[in-house]
């Protein structure tokens, strides 16, 4: 392809309006997630309780505005100012919780069009990784690191009020804390906040931004189909696992255990399941 070509569209990518048709795919997948995790109890529970099942769907659809808002000690609730933009979260939420024989539903969940939904998500993720770094670094000129943050909730801070989100519905789940359990889309808004901060803040990246930017943007929809297609959710654990290795002590560790004799409280332990596990094996035998 000519590279004139390729950067034009580069910059054709990255001048996309996401209102509405992106916004849209945004919502509707949101909305489905929050139905999904309901599972079998999401038809009772909007029925019950609309508000706390509306609420819940505008939380994780604002959730990352609103938690990046908060840090930068902006109003929370300037995400709902757009009046277009909630009627347009609030017909998704309907259209899914609401349509006669959950048709809305079972459409949206159809694999061909779940997945140009899980695609344009994407687009529009990148669209606000970017916002969230512009936005800080207006704030913070030399403040990289808040440039990371902010670009990462803006990306996916949903994730980091998941629990608040489920706390809505009557859910206590301290296990799903983000920082704990860190999925892809987190760590890949990271790593896109990261290299957003270095091609506005720095010259080691000599590239055009639109082509960086449209870079990030085939980044997560390559993966986003990896994950949706072929399974592939997380290529970043080979990378995380060498470097745990190598700086985080998994290489001195090993050698601690292979070069230090092990105390008699270990050892009385090893025998005592070895007795166990010999016993175990002869009534087995004796079976």
């Amino acid at each position: 392809m000519d590279p004139e070509a390729f950067l034009e569209i580069a910059n054709q990518i990255s001048r996309l309006q996401m209102y509405p048709f992106f916004e849209l795919a945004h919502c509707l997948i949101m909305c489905m997630y929050v139905k999904e995790d309901l599972a079998g109890g999401a038809h009772l529970f909007s029925r019950k309780h609309p508000l706390a099942c509306w609420v819940s769907c505008m939380l994780s659809i604002y959730g990352g505005a609103m938690f990046a808002s908060f840090l930068l000690g902006e109003p929370i609730l300037s995400s709902f100012k757009n009046q277009n933009s909630l009627l347009l979260a609030t017909g998704a939420w309907y259209v899914i919780f609401y349509m006669p024989f959950d048709f809305g539903y079972k459409v949206f969940k159809f694999l061909p069009i779940k997945l140009v939904l899980a695609l344009m998500k994407e687009v529009i993720r990148c669209k606000k990784v970017h916002d969230g770094v512009v936005h800080a670094a207006k704030i913070y000129p030399n403040g990289y690191v808040i440039m990371i943050i902010i670009g990462t909730l803006k990306g996916n801070g949903t994730a980091f009020l998941k629990v608040l989100e489920r706390l809505l519905r009557g859910v206590w789940t301290p296990n799903a804390i983000e920082l704990i359990q860190m999925s892809f889309p987190t760590k890949a808004c990271i790593a896109a906040s990261i290299i957003f901060v270095l091609d506005k803040k720095t010259d080691i990246i000599s590239a055009p931004h639109a082509l960086v930017y449209f870079g990030i943007v085939i980044f997560f929809v390559y993966f986003k189909l990896s994950s949706m297609l072929l399974g592939i959710h997380d290529p970043f654990v080979p990378f995380e696992n060498l470097f745990c290795a190598i700086f985080m002590g998994g290489i001195w560790d090993t050698l601690q255990r292979l070069l230090t004799p092990a105390s008699k409280g270990d050892q009385s332990s090893v025998k005592t399941d070895t007795a166990k596990n010999g016993k175990t094996e002869s009534a087995k035998k004796k079976e």
